[in-house]
């Protein structure tokens, strides 16, 4: 068994030019999701617990091109103390630039670098979760990035893999490269690009890489429940988690993870009420930012999360799936027994994609012949997609 009372510990995360750039109390930080962790989304996890909240993964290019669908992603509440944006490129140039106006025009405390999307179409361009098997050009951009955001005192960590395929790990390589470079933090996803989101997170791999650099590693994988998260730490240890479809419908997530890093064992098992009047929250936080029809259209994609087990009954749960203001909203969710408890079978279960290991990995011809991307044109790879 884990252990319930793990020694209190904060996640620092450090600059070449700034030691604890930024401290956050509980080593706990959400995984940008594409579509998912808008300001408002982070606002209500914030609410719930302690921990870092990525925005969603910006791509480079687009930023430095001053596209309005990406400049329009770089929305923040006011309640958000530390501005932490996840993004992404192929381009070292590219990133410096962009990494640039994200810490100079908006603020921005903390850049992680995406490295794990396992997207097809990305990855046969050579991006996402193959690049780092060219070892010089994920050098030449950690090291470029680095420099730009160290001239703002700002943080900057990678999230990144086990590899390519069992045959092709790169996660160990990746992990000397980024501690060169400055890099203040690693995230390892314990699963390689083929396996994308199935099979069991290695932890062992987690392991391994605690063991071979000196910069914080966390975890991500499998964490359903706050106890996973102890367990991970306990076995393999890592500085910290980083969850990402375990939050799914359940933004008290992070109340029982603050918790449980600091010593208290919660379980929040929130009754029909409960998890309706937190869905009812999460829309007026949306209606906030994108104005009462577009935010309460972008909660429709959150139904099934938060509703998972629960015996909703179709014509409300077709309506929620509909609705499009907060009169339609309060007389749809008027209609739940408040009374029923939270479902057994939606405790500690897997939640969002998870799909099946793929037999091959999309890559450009000959990606595997070497490991030196240098010179190669990936601007292709550059497409609106996250994921890792």
């Amino acid at each position: 068994m884990p252990p319930t009372t793990p020694p209190a510990r904060a996640l620092r995360l450090s600059a070449p030019s700034r030691p604890d750039a930024v401290v956050v109390d509980a080593p706990v930080v959400l995984a940008p999701m594409a579509g998912v962790t808008t300001a408002a989304f982070r606002e209500l996890c914030a609410e719930q617990g302690a921990g870092l909240y990525v925005c969603e993964m910006i791509t480079s290019r687009g930023l430095v091109e001053r596209d309005r669908k990406s400049l329009e992603m770089l929305a923040f509440s006011p309640a958000e103390k530390v501005r932490s944006v996840q993004l992404y490129g192929v381009d070292p140039a590219i990133m410096a630039a962009a990494t640039e106006i994200l810490c100079g025009e908006y603020g921005v405390h903390h850049v992680d670098l995406n490295f794990g999307c396992p997207v097809p179409k990305v990855t046969r361009k050579g991006g996402g979760g193959v690049l780092p098997w060219k070892r010089d050009l994920l050098g030449e951009i950690l090291r470029a990035t680095v420099r730009a955001a160290d001239r703002y005192g700002v943080p900057v960590t990678m999230k990144t893999r086990i590899g390519i395929d069992a045959d092709h790990p790169y996660y160990l390589d990746a992990g000397r490269i980024a501690e060169d470079a400055g890099v203040a933090a690693i995230c390892l996803h314990g699963r390689t690009v083929a396996q994308a989101y199935a099979a069991d997170a290695d932890r062992d791999a987690m392991a391994a890489l605690v063991d071979h650099v000196s910069i914080p590693v966390l975890g991500n994988g499998d964490i359903w429940e706050a106890a996973d998260a102890l367990e991970m730490v306990a076995q393999t240890g890592v500085a910290g988690v980083e969850v990402g479809r375990g939050c799914l419908g359940r933004p008290w997530l992070f109340r029982d993870l603050a918790d449980a890093f600091a010593g208290r064992v919660t379980r929040t098992v929130p009754s029909l009420g409960e998890v309706a009047a937190m869905f009812r929250r999460h829309g007026e936080l949306l209606a906030g930012l994108l104005g009462e029809r577009r935010g309460l259209t972008d909660l429709r994609k959150h139904v099934a999360w938060y509703f998972k087990g629960f015996p909703v009954g179709g014509d409300v749960r077709r309506g929620l799936a509909m609705v499009s203001s907060f009169v339609e909203l309060d007389d749809l969710l008027g209609r739940l027994d408040p009374t029923v408890a939270f479902p057994d079978t939606a405790i500690g279960a897997p939640r969002g994609r998870q799909g099946t290991p793929r037999e091959h990995v999309a890559m450009p011809e000959g990606w595997l012949d070497d490991t030196c991307g240098l010179g190669r044109d990936l601007s292709a790879a550059e497409l609106g997609v996250s994921g890792g």
